[in-house]
């Protein structure tokens, strides 16, 4: 994954890296990726709603193209998982963002990539991964559209940082550092 990184100029311990890489590869010659189109199993997934009538978000709905297609098809579900991996780069600090896009129950997309930002807590890396995917999941949701696939209302994100979900469902929830309060909006 942050292999990369070190193309420039490779040392012995990383050349041992990627032989374990293609060792655990070889391993894995009956790995699929499988394609489901049946409707991901969200029954165990609690939803709370909240009161968003005395934000600043108030009345606003997502807004769509006039001169999209009519959809047709099964509804598909687009569901995202969502991880920061902390201080991955030790010498920079930062941390590497994971993204998993599903299409209902079949991968479509996945993306891993070190953050550009150093953070100093969890919660900032966690925030900075989650932004990313929102951005993400917007971007593969328009081209969708477009085709004339009809989308369920509400896509999903999974993440593994309570404080992260709660921040962006919450209208109560106060942000403090200046930078998040950017990203958010």
């Amino acid at each position: 994954m942050t292999l990369g990184s070190f193309r420039a100029k490779p040392r012995k311990g990383h050349m041992d890296a990627i032989k374990k890489f293609y060792g655990y590869l070889c391993r894995m010659k009956e790995a699929t990726i499988r394609y489901r189109t049946e409707m991901p199993d969200l029954s165990d997934l609690e939803v709370q709603e909240y009161n968003w009538s005395r934000t600043v978000y108030a009345g606003s709905t997502e807004q769509y193209p006039d001169n999209l297609p009519i959809a047709r098809g099964n509804p598909v579900q687009q569901l995202s998982y969502v991880d920061a991996n902390l201080y991955h780069d030790m010498l920079s600090g930062k941390a590497v963002t994971a993204i998993l896009h599903m299409l209902n129950q079949t991968p479509i997309d996945w993306y891993s990539k070190k953050q550009n930002t150093v953070e100093t807590a969890t919660f900032g890396f966690e925030n900075v991964a989650a932004r990313t995917a929102i951005e993400q999941m917007k971007d593969l949701k328009f081209p969708l559209l477009y085709l004339g696939v009809p989308i369920v209302d509400r896509s999903i994100m999974v993440g593994d940082n309570k404080t992260v979900v709660d921040c962006a469902t919450q209208p109560h929830y106060k942000l403090v550092k200046r930078h998040l309060m950017l990203s958010y909006h």
